[in-house]
């Protein structure tokens, strides 16, 4: 029966209420304790953040290493041919398509936000001991973000998205959600206890990512749109972009996978695709070819020894800062965009799809990073502007702006940044709440949509915790909130993975 046929009354009965009022709950409390105690809530989250990347830094880069060799394997190993739907199932979208909502799903604006400024922060404090500001420093700070945005990011996504599409269109699941996946290496004992605690866990793990990207990102658009109109950037202003937002993501939301989320995905891989193109070609186009070529030599000489530096000894905070902030975003991430993405890979055989996703993944932010990244580093090397300067004293926001406007047509390439941003935002809003939607229903199955109403309700809910992180303020609060989120996900990851393999080796 379509959606529009049910009766009202029924669509209390299609959302599961054991997952949704917890989840519900936590959240509305902690957009609250960010918005009335802001700086209180922030300390808090800081201190988390400290302890855990202090004491588990090791954790989260075995957790990479891991989710990297288990890819390759279900890449290339026995099972590459397991076709996730029926032997004589063509896929439910085209490779563009896939690729576009799979890739704007799984990023969003934060691609555009880091693309600029994350070299600078590097060129201030490289990794290895290496000298601030230095030749070698610049190299350094170049590469360092192809290696955070490349494959081993994108593994994280690849461990929940073939069980997801699994137990979806081989084992016929009837329900949409991580906890079915684990079902069968859980104590039987409990379980069903268990079970409703995985779906919070990464109910709360995909609002925090999400969330993080919007609290980074919101911060910045206005300081856009603010350079654009001439008018100040005020709180008023970044809320007001908030609240635009929403608007937009619910539109896209109501209107379901097809209709609005695939459309938005297709419009910003073109104008990526534009963007990236007008850098390289209004920008230093040798320089950027040159740097990003050697860029990949230096990734691919020093990824073993990157991928597990704690530094033990000098004990910076570079690994800690950075590498297992970005690890913990991805995983925080990996939940809703693992089921997003088997949601949406009907069809595929299991190789397929890890090769689709660590191939065109890692291709498509490696390429935007470099561009990018490698602008803003001509901009440092040339003298033309003072981006650590900047960063140091206007903040991150200001000088991706300045930036983006010494680019010629300033104005105008501003104004398509807005507009990539807005969009990129839109389709990973919307997908998390797609996906926040379907974890909270009951007997979804595989090619039916949560009711609109849940949907809107997750769309409205990450605005409302993102307008608590805007509150507080501050890049350290934002990356305490994916940090903390992230934890309990990663033996849930795990279960998935256990589940998989034994599901994989059952006869069939």
């Amino acid at each position: 029966m379509p959606e529009s046929q049910h009766p009202i009354k029924s669509a209390h009965l299609k959302i599961d209420l054991s997952i949704f009022i917890p989840s519900i709950i936590s959240i509305l409390l902690a957009a609250l304790a960010l918005i009335i105690f802001p700086q209180s809530a922030g300390e808090i989250a800081q201190h988390a953040k400290a302890v855990i990347t202090t004491r588990l830094t090791w954790l989260y880069l075995l957790s990479g290493v891991g989710a990297f060799i288990f890819a390759l394997w279900l890449a290339f190993g026995p099972y590459k041919n397991v076709k996730l739907g029926a032997e004589d199932e063509t896929p439910e979208y085209s490779t563009p398509h896939w690729v576009a909502m799979m890739f704007t799903a799984g990023i969003g604006a934060g691609i555009v936000v880091w693309g600029f400024a994350e070299p600078v922060f590097y060129l201030q404090s490289p990794p290895f001991g290496i000298e601030p500001l230095s030749n070698t420093a610049i190299e350094w700070a170049h590469m360092y973000p192809l290696f955070h945005w490349g494959i081993i990011a994108w593994s994280f996504y690849c461990v929940p998205a073939v069980p997801i599409a699994y137990w979806l269109y081989v084992k016929k699941s009837p329900s949409l959600k991580i906890s079915t996946v684990c079902n069968d290496v859980l104590p039987k004992h409990g379980r069903g206890l268990i079970k409703t605690l995985i779906d919070i866990i990464v109910v709360l793990g995909i609002i925090g990512g999400t969330a993080t990207s919007l609290g980074i990102g919101i911060p910045i658009i206005s300081a856009f749109i603010a350079e654009l109109l001439g008018i100040e950037d005020t709180l008023f202003v970044k809320l007001g972009l908030l609240f635009t937002w929403i608007i937009l993501f619910g539109a896209s939301v109501y209107r379901g996978l097809k209709k609005g989320i695939k459309v938005l995905a297709d419009i910003n891989m073109f104008l990526a695709i534009f963007a990236i193109l007008f850098v390289l070609i209004a920008g230093p186009s040798l320089f950027i070819l040159t740097l990003s070529v050697n860029s990949l030599g230096l990734l691919f000489q020093n990824i073993i020894s990157m991928s597990l530096w704690t530094d033990p000894i000098e004990k910076s905070t570079f690994p800690g800062d950075w590498t297992v902030f970005y690890w913990a975003w991805w995983i925080a991430y990996a939940a809703f965009v693992g089921m997003f993405i088997g949601r949406i890979s009907r069809g595929r055989t299991i190789g397929q799809l890890i090769i689709g996703v660590l191939g065109w993944g890692s291709f498509g932010t490696m390429l935007f990073l470099s561009v990018m990244g490698a602008y803003s580093i001509h901009l440092f090397a040339n003298d033309i502007l003072a981006l650590p300067s900047l960063l140091t004293n206007e903040g991150m926001p200001i000088m991706i702006t300045k930036a983006i406007i010494s680019l010629p047509f300033g104005k105008v390439v501003l104004t398509l940044f807005i507009i990539l941003c807005v969009i990129f935002y839109a389709t990973s809003i919307d997908s998390a709440a797609y996906i926040l939607a379907s974890i909270c229903s009951k007997n979804l199955t595989g090619d039916q949509e949560p009711l609109r109403s849940n949907r809107l309700i997750w769309a409205a809910t990450l605005g409302l915790l993102s307008a608590g992180l805007v509150v507080s303020g501050g890049l350290d609060t934002v990356q305490a909130a994916t940090i903390v989120s992230s934890l309990p996900l990663i033996p849930v990851i795990m279960l998935m993975s256990l589940a998989l393999l034994k599901a994989l080796r059952e006869p069939q």
